[in-house]
């Protein structure tokens, strides 16, 4: 009996570390990055990226921007939740896209490296921020790229540009789905397991649904031309969201292309099948 109690004991020990072990890991991988780390993950790139501060509204947020030649398009990339502005590194460092396009990305309120300011938990605060950033490019040369939550802010933008990539959109609220990890989140006595990022992630995941009601009734309003790559396999942000915006749009405004079996993290397993479909729009 003692023996079983001493084995049990090592047992619940070794586990306790390797939870804590897991945590730290979890924690420091999904913590935005530092800009020291930003620009190592984008070094490499053929043309040097510049790494600023701006300000919306009072809020300071971090934008990466790589500009090679100005009669270039403009790639303009919208994170979703959880993200940042790295989340779009590999193509802001591939040599193709470089020699086609100028590209940028910016983390938005939240998620910034030591962000002070929580989430603005609204895609009308999201789409005029990103209509401040688009002031300093042609909106003939411009493309935008929003993924996931990204979506949903590129299409509200409502203003002509070169075109619209929609990313796996979270777009249409009947869908939206609630996980029960969200419960760490909204149990208080949980809470301070949620590392402050998923804590954002979870504020903005909770309102997101109704605050889509206030644009999904809308937003074959737009006057750009659309393109919606969405994996069939996807359960974050089901695929659904993309066949509601094909009814909405007529064939020669709005194409849908679908990624067999892809789920939500597409962007990244998928990179060869994005980077094509982007070329495409570029060329």
């Amino acid at each position: 009996m003692k023996l079983l109690k001493k084995i049990l004991k090592i047992v619940g020990i070794a586990l306790f570390v390797l939870f804590l072990v897991l945590y730290y890991v979890f924690w420091s991988f999904s913590a935005p990055k530092s800009d020291v780390k930003v620009l190592k993950k984008i070094s490499g790139s053929s043309v040097t990226p510049v790494l600023t501060y701006k300000n919306f509204k009072g809020f300071k947020y971090r934008k990466l921007s790589i500009i090679k030649d100005t009669t270039l398009p403009t790639l303009v990339f919208v994170h979703g939740t959880i993200g940042s502005s790295i989340d779009f590194v590999k193509y802001m460092k591939d040599s193709v896209l470089l020699s086609k396009a100028n590209m940028i990305s910016y983390d938005r309120i939240g998620y910034n490296y030591q962000d002070k300011n929580s989430v603005q938990e609204s895609i009308a605060f999201e789409r005029d921020m990103l209509r401040s950033i688009l002031q300093d490019y042609n909106p003939n040369k411009t493309i935008l790229v929003g993924y996931s939550y990204g979506g949903p802010i590129a299409l509200a933008i409502q203003q002509k540009i070169r075109k619209v990539i929609l990313l796996a959109p979270a777009v249409y609220s009947e869908i939206e789905p609630m996980p029960w990890s969200l419960n760490l989140y909204k149990w208080k006595f949980t809470r301070w397991l949620v590392p402050p990022i998923w804590q954002e992630a979870s504020r903005e995941k909770l309102s997101h649904k109704q605050d889509l009601q206030l644009f999904e009734n809308n937003w074959k309003s737009t006057p750009n031309n659309i393109v919606s790559i969405h994996g069939t396999n996807d359960w974050i942000v089901p695929f659904k969201n993309s066949l509601f915006l094909k009814e909405q749009f007529p064939e020669n405004q709005f194409e849908l292309i679908s990624i067999p079996d892809a789920g939500h993290g597409f962007i990244w397993s998928k990179f060869d099948t994005i980077k094509k479909h982007l070329i495409q729009q570029l060329d």
